[in-house]
C-alpha cells in the first residue's frame, strides 16, 4: 500500500493541499466506491474503488452514463488513499489538480469474479450501490499508442436500472454532493471476507497480483500458480431487511417486444398491488403507494404466518375470482366495502428480497426460481405462485382478451428489480382501460337516482387536472348510493378542472380525491373518453399521481456506437417529439430529441433571459445547413406554452412573441426551432430599451486570440464610461458584451449612442476594429456590431443553441473565464453538461447592475435627439 500511494504523494504539498497524505480505515465489511466530481482544469469525475488498502483511480472526463451505448473514456490514474474518500474542498491554484472537489456519488461495489484477474486482464466487471450509479458496469482497458497514463473505458452494462442517453443523463439530472447522505441502501453486496476467499489468483508476496494490466509482485506476463481458477461471483451477503421498499412498475406498449425470446410473460391480474414483508412473525401487507393494509387483510396475514416463508419481499397482486374463475376487480372492491376479504387470493411474481438476501440485482430469471422453489415447499391456495405462459405474445394476448382477462405483462428475463415504472416490464391490454381521478357529477335523469355520471380527469406534467370526458355506466343501485355517500363529504363550490367547454355547467364540484378505474373504447381529438364503464374505485391510488396512460413503443435495442450520444433533459410524460430520429446537425450526429431534450435540460437557466422579452424564432426544418426560417410572429396554436405579446407593441404587424415557460420552449423546439433570439426591451417598457448589445464579429483571417483581446478593450472603453459590461460566447464565431441600462431612452438614441461607442473603438484603435459591416472592410478586423440595438433587431438569447455546423450555444461567462474560453462555440448542445453546474452565476448581479446612460452620453459628448 506505501509503494502504491508513492506517485499520490509525490505529486503533492500536503502543508499547502487540504487533501488528505495517507490512512483512512478500509470499507469494513464491505467494498467501498467514490466518484468525485474534479471542477480542475476541464471538469472530471474521479471514479474510485477500494483494493487492496488504497483506492484505484480513473479521470472520466464526460462522467459515468446509463445509456449502454455510451462508451466513456475513463484515464488509469494513480491510486489514492482510502481517506480520500471524505474529501470536499478545493485544492489551492497553481497546485496539482487545483479546484473544486465535491463528493458526488458514493457507496460499495461488488466485484463480479477475481477483481485482480479481470484487472490483469482488461476487463473488469462489478455491480455499484450508490446513490446516483447502481447496477451492473464494466472498465475495459483499451489499447495504448504510448499515452503516460492508460485509457479505459467505463460502460454501463445491460440491466434494469440502464436507461438511454435521450430519456436520462445522471450527471446532469443529478449533480450535487452526497456527502451529508449516509450509505445508500443496498450498500454491500460483497463482504471484504468474500472479496479475499475468492482471491485465488494474488501472486505470492504481491499487495495486488496485477493493477491495471501491470504485475506488482511477479514479472510481466508471468503465469498464476498452478490449481488456480477463475473465483465465482460471490453470493449476496445476508442484509437486514429495509422498513420500506417501492415496487416497479411496468409501462404501457402500444405492441409485443421485437424480441420476445428474451421475456417472460404473465397475466395481467385485476386487483391491488400488495407488497408483503416477512421477517419471521412480523408479517406486513403494503400497498404500492406504501399504506399499511395489514389490518384490511387479516386472513391473508394469516395464510402467509402460515406458510412460514424465510424472511423477504414478496412482491404480488391480490384478486377476487368469480364463478367462472376469472379476476373481477368488482368482487374484489365488495369484499373491502364488504369487510370480507377472506376469498382472496394473493399471486405472488416476484421476490426483490428473499431468505434475508437482496436480490434486486439478480437477474428476474434467477429470483424467480428461488421464489417458485421456496412457494413449491409451501402449498397453500390462498398464496399461489404466478407462473409464467408459455406460448408466442400475440396469441397470449389473444387468448387473455377472448377469456376476459385485461391483458399480459412482459418482463425481461435478464432485468433487475428497480423501485420505480420502466421499461423492462411492461403491459398489454386487451382494451383500454386507466384510473382517473373524479372531479364532480351530474344529475340523474329519469328513473336514475343519486347521480347521473361522473366527471373525470387527469393530472399533467404542470399539476393541472384536465377533463377526460364522463362516465354513467357500470354502477348499480347499491353503488350508485355508496359513491354518492362519499361524494357528499367531499363537495365543493369551485371545478377542479382547467378550463373547458366541454364540462356540464350544471355539474356539481369535488374535491379531486377520489380515484375511479374507467374501461374506454376511445380518446377523442379533444382529450376525452368515448363508450366509457365504470369498474371502481382505487383505494391503493393517490388522486396527484393518475395521468393520462399513452402507450410506449418497443424498439429493438441497437447496436453500441462508436461515437458519444448526445446528453439528455427530461420531457413531460404526455409530450410528443416528431421524427425524434432525424439527423439535424451532421458534424455531431445530433438528432431532433436531442435539440428538444437539450432546452429540456436548460430551459430553467434559459427562462430568465426570455421571460418578458419578444422573441424571434429560427426554424430549420432541414436542419443545419438547410434553409433557415427567422420568424418574429407565427401561429400559437401550433406552439404550446408560446403565446401573443399585446397588439401595441408594433401596431402595423401580427403580435410579437413571447416564451415565457418550459412547455413554451419545448413545443418551439418541436416545430424545428433550433435558435431564440430576443430584443433589446421588455415589453412592459417596449419603446425605451434597457440593455444595448455589442456583437464581436471577426472577419476573415483574425484569430481568436484577437477576439478575447477586443472583448477586453471594450470592457476597458464601458468600463471608462461607467458602462456595466457582461459577457456571453455567441455559439458561432465571436463574443457578446451585454450592457444593462435604465430604461430612459428611445430606441433610435440608444442605438445611435452604441454606434457613437464603436466609432470611438474604431477611430482609437483602427488596426484592430472597423465601424463598415462589409465582409471587404473587416478582413483581418473585428466588427463590433452595434445595429442588434436598433427596434425590432435581436440576439440570441443566453442558451440558445446556434444553427451552425456542432450546434454550439450561447452561455454566460465571466470576464476571468475570458482567457480560457477557446471559441465563441466553446460550449456545445453536446458538451453543455460541463457547464450546468456554473449556468448564470457569471451574471450575478446583472439585475441590479443598470446604469443611466446620461452620464456616458456626457462623458462621450453626445446629444441624445429624443430629449
Amino acid at each position: 500500500m506505501t509503494a502504491s500511494l508513492k506517485t499520490y504523494k509525490s505529486k503533492r504539498d500536503f502543508t499547502i493541499t487540504p487533501e488528505p497524505a495517507e490512512g483512512g480505515a478500509e470499507g469494513g465489511e464491505h467494498l467501498a466506491f467514490v466518484i468525485q466530481k474534479h471542477w480542475a482544469s476541464r471538469l472530471h469525475y474521479d471514479f474510485r474503488i477500494e483494493l487492496d488498502g488504497v483506492m484505484m483511480s480513473w479521470a472520466v472526463p464526460k462522467g459515468p452514463s446509463y445509456d449502454t451505448h455510451d462508451k466513456r473514456m475513463a484515464v488509469h490514474v494513480e491510486d489514492h488513499p482510502i481517506s480520500y474518500n471524505d474529501f470536499e474542498g478545493t485544492i489551492p491554484a497553481k497546485h496539482y489538480g487545483a479546484g473544486k472537489v465535491i463528493i458526488w456519488d458514493k457507496g460499495s461495489w461488488q466485484p463480479h469474479g477475481d477483481p485482480r484477474q479481470g484487472l490483469a486482464a482488461g476487463n473488469l466487471k462489478f455491480t455499484l450501490h450508490g446513490h446516483k450509479l447502481r447496477g451492473r458496469w464494466v472498465l475495459v482497458r483499451m489499447r495504448g499508442k504510448g499515452e503516460k497514463q492508460e485509457p479505459w473505458l467505463l460502460i454501463k452494462e445491460k440491466d434494469d436500472y440502464a436507461r438511454p442517453a435521450t430519456e436520462f443523463s445522471v450527471i446532469d439530472e443529478m449533480p450535487d454532493s452526497v456527502k451529508a447522505l449516509p450509505m445508500p441502501d443496498g450498500a454491500g453486496k460483497l463482504t471484504k471476507a468474500a472479496a479475499k476467499a475468492a482471491d485465488t489468483a494474488k501472486a505470492t508476496g504481491g499487495a495486488r497480483a496485477a493493477k491495471a494490466g501491470r504485475s506488482t509482485g511477479a514479472a510481466k506476463g508471468a503465469k498464476p500458480a498452478e490449481k488456480t481458477t477463475t473465483a465465482k461471483a460471490a453470493k449476496p451477503a445476508k442484509v437486514a431487511l429495509p422498513e420500506k421498499l417501492s415496487p416497479q412498475l411496468a409501462t404501457l406498449v402500444d405492441g409485443p417486444p421485437p424480441d420476445p425470446e428474451n421475456w417472460l410473460f404473465e397475466i395481467k391480474f385485476d386487483g391491488y398491488r400488495i407488497l408483503a414483508r416477512v421477517d419471521g412473525k412480523d408479517i406486513r401487507l403494503i400497498t404500492r403507494n406504501g399504506n399499511d393494509w395489514t389490518h384490511k387483510l387479516q386472513p391473508l396475514q394469516k395464510a402467509l404466518a402460515s406458510m412460514k416463508l424465510p424472511p423477504g419481499w414478496y412482491d404480488g397482486e391480490i384478486v377476487v375470482h368469480n364463478e367462472e374463475g376469472r379476476p373481477d376487480f368488482g368482487l374484489l372492491q365488495n369484499a373491502f366495502d364488504a369487510n370480507s376479504p377472506g376469498e382472496m387470493v394473493y399471486f405472488i411474481f416476484d421476490a426483490p428480497f428473499l431468505n434475508g438476501r437482496d436480490l434486486r440485482d439478480t437477474p428476474l430469471e434467477e429470483r424467480r426460481a428461488q421464489l417458485e422453489a421456496v412457494l413449491d415447499k409451501r402449498p397453500n391456495d390462498t398464496v399461489r405462485y404466478s407462473a409464467a405462459l408459455a406460448a408466442a405474445p400475440e396469441d397470449m394476448i389473444a387468448a387473455a382478451c377472448s377469456m376476459g382477462l385485461e391483458g399480459i405483462i412482459g418482463k425481461r428475463r435478464d432485468a433487475s428489480y428497480a423501485a420505480r415504472r420502466n421499461s423492462s416490464w411492461i403491459k398489454l391490454k386487451c382494451g383500454q382501460r386507466q384510473e382517473f381521478v373524479i372531479g364532480g357529477y351530474t344529475d340523474p335523469q329519469g328513473a336514475r337516482s343519486s347521480f347521473g355520471s361522473l366527471l373525470l380527469g387527469t393530472y399533467d406534467a404542470d399539476g393541472t387536472l384536465r377533463y377526460a370526458g364522463n362516465v354513467g355506466s357500470g354502477f348499480n343501485g347499491a353503488s350508485l348510493r355508496d359513491l354518492k355517500a362519499k361524494m357528499d363529504k367531499l363537495a365543493t363550490g369551485k371545478s377542479p378542472f382547467a378550463p373547458s367547454r366541454d364540462i356540464d355547467r350544471k355539474a356539481h364540484w369535488l374535491k379531486p380525491t377520489l380515484v375511479a378505474e374507467v374501461a374506454f373504447g376511445e380518446w377523442t381529438s379533444a382529450g376525452s373518453i368515448r363508450h366509457s364503464v365504470f369498474k371502481g374505485l382505487r383505494k391503493d391510488k393517490k388522486a396527484t399521481s393518475i395521468v393520462r396512460e399513452l402507450p410506449a413503443h418497443l424498439k429493438e435495442e441497437k447496436s453500441v456506437k462508436e461515437s458519444e450520444p448526445l446528453l439528455a433533459g427530461k420531457l413531460p410524460p404526455s409530450f410528443k417529439v416528431t421524427n425524434p430520429d432525424r439527423v439535424i446537425d451532421k458534424q455531431s450526429g445530433a438528432t431532433k430529441i436531442d435539440l428538444v431534450r437539450y432546452y429540456a435540460l436548460v430551459g430553467a437557466l434559459m427562462l430568465p433571459h426570455l421571460k418578458g422579452r419578444p422573441v424571434s424564432l429560427v426554424r430549420a426544418p432541414a436542419g443545419v445547413g438547410g434553409e433557415l426560417f427567422f420568424q418574429k410572429h407565427a401561429d400559437t396554436d401550433k406552439m404550446d406554452g408560446v403565446k401573443n405579446l399585446k397588439q401595441s407593441l408594433d401596431p402595423e404587424h401580427a403580435p410579437m412573441l413571447e416564451v415565457s415557460t418550459q412547455k413554451g420552449l419545448l413545443s418551439a423546439a418541436q416545430w424545428n426551432v433550433v435558435e431564440l433570439h430576443t430584443q433589446n426591451a421588455n415589453a412592459a417598457t417596449y419603446e425605451k430599451p434597457n440593455r444595448m448589445v455589442f456583437d464581436l464579429d471577426p472577419g476573415k483571417g483574425v484569430e481568436w486570440k484577437q477576439v478575447q483581446e477586443a472583448a477586453m478593450l471594450m470592457k476597458a472603453f464601458l468600463d471608462q464610461l461607467g458602462l456595466p459590461a457582461f459577457l456571453k460566447t455567441s455559439g458561432g464565431k465571436g463574443l457578446h458584451v451585454v450592457v444593462p441600462i435604465k430604461p430612459g431612452y428611445g430606441w433610435d438614441d440608444v442605438k445611435a449612442f452604441s454606434q457613437a461607442i464603436v466609432a470611438h473603438m474604431a477611430h482609437n484603435i483602427p488596426e484592430r476594429f472597423v465601424l463598415k459591416s462589409g465582409p471587404s472592410n473587416r478582413v483581418g478586423k473585428i466588427f463590433i456590431d452595434y445595429l442588434r440595438n436598433g427596434r425590432g433587431a435581436t440576439t440570441a438569447c443566453a442558451w440558445s443553441a446556434r444553427s451552425r455546423l456542432g450546434l454550439g450555444i450561447s452561455v454566460p461567462v465571466s470576464w476571468e473565464e475570458l482567457g480560457e474560453l477557446h471559441g465563441g462555440d466553446h460550449w456545445t448542445v453536446a458538451t453543455v453538461h460541463t457547464r450546468l453546474d456554473v449556468g448564470n452565476t457569471p451574471w450575478d448581479g446583472y439585475a441590479k447592475a443598470a446604469k443611466g446612460l446620461a452620464p456616458a452620453m456626457k462623458m462621450l459628448d453626445f446629444k441624445p435627439q429624443g430629449r
